[in-house]
């Protein structure tokens, strides 16, 4: 079967990149299908993009709040009714199980009717003046032109979380998904052309970060960049555009701690800590990379983590009975085997896993086994640095005071939950935990859409994204004085 081509988005219409080269996006589950063919732009492509964007923002932002609110609710309404479509397309693109990107879908179709819906809200007080004759109050504008850099982890969920804000508060956007999961992306934007959306407002072009990720950033024609991705990556992307002024906005890496507390209940901690550590195959930044347990449960932990994570089926997402999926790509399947690695020359001892699967059925597919180390101390680099994969670290504590302590001892600061039945060491742990998301009770990995959502640390610009701290970013403050 001959796989379709996808084209950039650009000012309304469908278009090959300006040097007719393509590539393969291929399914990670299976290196020999081809999902589609992408577009590798170039400059230039990039300059036809932000020029349409800049085109198309007067007339966009002048349209009503309300009415740049119905365009998203139609996209919305789109994007439902093509879930499937969309689910099993991030599912064969970048290897999440089926019911998790069908999940992810609806969480996107989710966030187009709540901003829509933000579009009916002030966007600005009034301000007692000291003339008695005046009036005086704030708005809020946009930034003009928005480029949004996005991930392959959350193909859907990422892209739609910074594209529906930027819209509603009326800018106009250029989005540049990862290359790996760039048919997923054009799907996405199918629904925004479908949905009546003049042309320029909305543009996708894919290619190389080194390029048009870069090339955004560094773009004189844009006015904001939001970025989600890698640490290293990320501080190249906010030095560019500091350089010329922009505003910016990074969402970067994590080293998410769960605490479980001397009096937690085991059985529930060791399923959130397999479902935030190992669910997507560890490919959040959310995800829980580090289990400090204290020393009197320890053995009784570990014993039960092990167990339950036996049971775990890794194979081709689109298969009912897969639990975890595959690495999202060779690159990351290697960097996790490395990880693993140095974990073992560092003298970690490996409790579980550690291996790239041998089964036949999956030698085509970037499969690695889920993966626990012990004897981890604070100093290891699987301690330290973000793998993003399927490997949780066991580090005991003698106290809550030191599970703190170790929960802290990290450059990031995106996530962190704790198990505990005591109100004392919950109090103690959202007072002193440094991170910008603090669950109790519940696994380091998620958050609600309407809640604001970054991180402290080396995790983030310091910027919020989600619910109305997105309006933050995405608009500039007015100030306005009349005088009768």
């Amino acid at each position: 079967m001959l796989e379709q081509t996808y084209l950039n988005y650009i000012n309304g219409s469908w278009v090959p990149s300006v040097s007719g080269k393509t590539e393969a996006s291929r399914n990670p589950a299976n290196r020999k299908e081809v999902v589609g063919y992408v577009q590798v732009s170039e400059l230039a492509d990039l300059d036809n993009a932000v020029n349409a964007a800049q085109a198309a923002r007067t007339a966009w932002r002048q349209l009503s709040g309300a009415a740049r609110g119905e365009l998203l609710f139609k996209a919305a309404n789109i994007m439902e009714s093509r879930l499937s479509e969309i689910a099993e397309t991030m599912t064969r693109e970048m290897g999440k199980t089926l019911p998790e990107a069908k999940g992810e879908t609806a969480r996107g179709v989710a966030i187009l009717r709540y901003y829509a819906g933000e579009g009916m809200r002030k966007t600005g007080d009034i301000i007692p003046s000291t003339d008695s004759e005046a009036l005086m109050f704030t708005t809020r504008v946009p930034l003009g032109v928005v480029g949004i850099i996005s991930p392959w982890n959350f193909p859907v969920a990422i892209p739609v979380w910074k594209m529906a804000p930027a819209l509603i508060y009326g800018n106009t956007v250029v989005l540049k998904p990862a290359q790996d999961t760039a048919v997923t992306a054009a799907k996405v934007i199918e629904c925004f052309a479908e949905a009546g959306f003049p042309a320029g407002v909305v543009n996708l072009i894919t290619g190389k970060g080194s390029v048009i990720g870069q090339g955004l950033a560094e773009h004189n024609g844009v006015n904001g960049i939001s970025f989600t991705g890698s640490d290293a990556v990320g501080k190249q992307v906010g030095l560019a555009a500091f350089k010329r002024g922009a505003k910016y906005q990074l969402e970067m890496g994590g080293k998410n701690p769960i605490i479980i507390a001397a009096d937690a209940d085991l059985d529930l901690a060791v399923d959130a800590t397999i479902s935030g550590g190992l669910r997507s195959t560890g490919q959040k930044c959310t995800a829980t990379s580090r289990v400090i347990v204290h020393k009197d449960v320890y053995a009784a932990f570990k014993t039960k983590l092990l167990e339950k994570i036996a049971a775990i089926r890794v194979g081709d997402g689109m298969e009912s009975d897969t639990w975890m999926g595959p690495c999202a790509n060779e690159q990351q399947l290697e960097t996790v085997l490395e990880y693993i690695r140095i974990g073992q020359q560092e003298g970690a001892t490996l409790a579980y896993g550690g291996n790239r699967l041998q089964d036949p059925k999956l030698a085509e597919g970037f499969f690695v086994e889920p993966t626990v180390f012990e004897n981890v101390t604070p100093a290891m680099k699987i301690a330290r640095e973000e793998i993003f994969g399927p490997v949780l670290a066991l580090i005991p504590a003698e106290s809550m005071k030191e599970a703190i302590r170790l929960a802290n001892d990290t450059e990031y600061g995106l996530s962190a939950s704790i198990y505990t039945r005591d109100v004392g060491n919950i109090l103690t742990f959202i007072r002193d935990v440094d991170a910008g998301l603090v669950r109790i009770n519940a696994e380091t990995a998620g958050v609600e859409l309407q809640a604001p959502f970054g991180g402290m640390k080396q995790s983030s610009s310091h910027s919020r994204e989600q619910g109305q701290a997105a309006i933050e970013f995405y608009t500039a403050v007015k100030t306005v004085f009349i005088k009768s």
